[in-house]
């Protein structure tokens, strides 16, 4: 063990602050320290990273993956994510530097190693590497399905250097409100509320048409919002013996089914599970609105961000 320098030393408190309590901030770092398997994560990237050799030395792999998780959790760009180091003591403790001895890596290193993740599409990777931790810890994948969609917004304006908007996302109506940017699809677990299965597409594509990528095969149920109503065909063509438990239309010819009306409130209750992951990704951690222009980069983004969520819906019990 290095022996700390002063500066770290002020950064713990030792001695320095003695009023100073653990904010929100430290404890969910704390917890997400304890509880994030980094050794696991780490293996998926290892074998892309580079090794050190005559030039000069790569910065460790769980360093950068450390500070490319604070970017995500706190909604920051390359550079505000490097002033957010330099600002936070506690930042600083999580990603494991001393400015004693060594520089904080600068937005250009996260810049390449965000790239590195999109150019071997690993944000898939590392989704999929989180979810067979989660069920090696006996969190499996049940037989029920909820699947829904969101939209991430995008810049609509022209005023760029091209003169155009990115010509990968699209425009949709929902409701009487116009939207622009792509959509997020999700497939999660009716009993744990874990997403098992993800997809990205423009926003002008409907929620039905991904809805057999969102399955796993082995469901017996399948629940969704009025969106999803009367697709048992594509719910057939990967869930042989899935029963269609989406919510189904209730004004019928102007009159309201009552009866109809009930039976989707008694299936919304189950439903409303895939909202606890939107409300991580959206309203938590600020994905809202895409970073990046085109598909590939805010879809290794978003895998990255539901696999970060499934870890922090699954957080008593991986602590535990």
């Amino acid at each position: 063990m290095k022996q700390q320098t002063l500066a770290m030393s002020a950064d713990q408190g030792a001695g320095f602050e003695q009023y100073r309590r653990p904010t929100r901030r430290d404890a969910f770092l704390g917890t997400m320290d304890q509880i994030v398997p980094w050794q696991e994560l780490c293996s998926v990237i290892e074998p892309h990273y580079p090794k050190a050799g005559n030039g000069r030395p790569p910065i460790g792999l769980e360093r950068m993956l450390r500070m490319y998780f604070v970017q995500h959790w706190f909604n920051l760009a390359d550079e505000a994510c490097e002033e957010a180091l330099l600002d936070s003591a506690a930042l600083r403790r999580f990603v494991g530097i001393d400015l004693g001895r060594e520089r904080v890596p600068d937005g250009t290193t996260l810049l390449k190693f965000r790239r590195k993740l999109e150019a071997n599409k690993l944000g898939e990777a590392l989704f999929a590497k989180v979810g067979e931790v989660l069920q090696a810890q006996g969190m499996k994948v049940g037989t029920g399905t909820i699947v829904d969609a969101t939209i991430i917004a995008a810049p609509s304006s022209t005023k760029n250097a091209d003169k155009t908007r990115d010509p990968e996302m699209h425009q949709t109506r929902k409701g009487q409100q116009w939207y622009f940017g792509m959509k997020m699809h999700i497939g999660v677990d009716s009993q744990t509320g874990l997403t098992h299965s993800a997809m990205v597409t423009p926003a002008n594509v409907h929620d039905k048409h991904p809805l057999p990528d969102l399955l796993h095969g082995n469901e017996q149920r399948v629940y969704g919002d009025s969106a999803y109503a009367s697709q048992k065909a594509q719910i057939e063509s990967k869930a042989q013996q899935a029963k269609d438990f989406t919510n189904q239309r209730t004004r019928k010819g102007g009159v309201v089914d009552e009866v109809e009306r009930g039976k989707n409130r008694n299936k919304s209750r189950i439903r409303a599970r895939v909202e606890h992951v939107f409300a991580v990704v959206k309203r938590l951690w600020g994905f809202n609105k895409v970073r990046y222009r085109g598909l590939a980069k805010n879809a290794t983004r978003a895998f990255v961000a539901l696999g970060l969520a499934n870890i922090y819906l699954a957080r008593a019990r991986l602590a535990a």
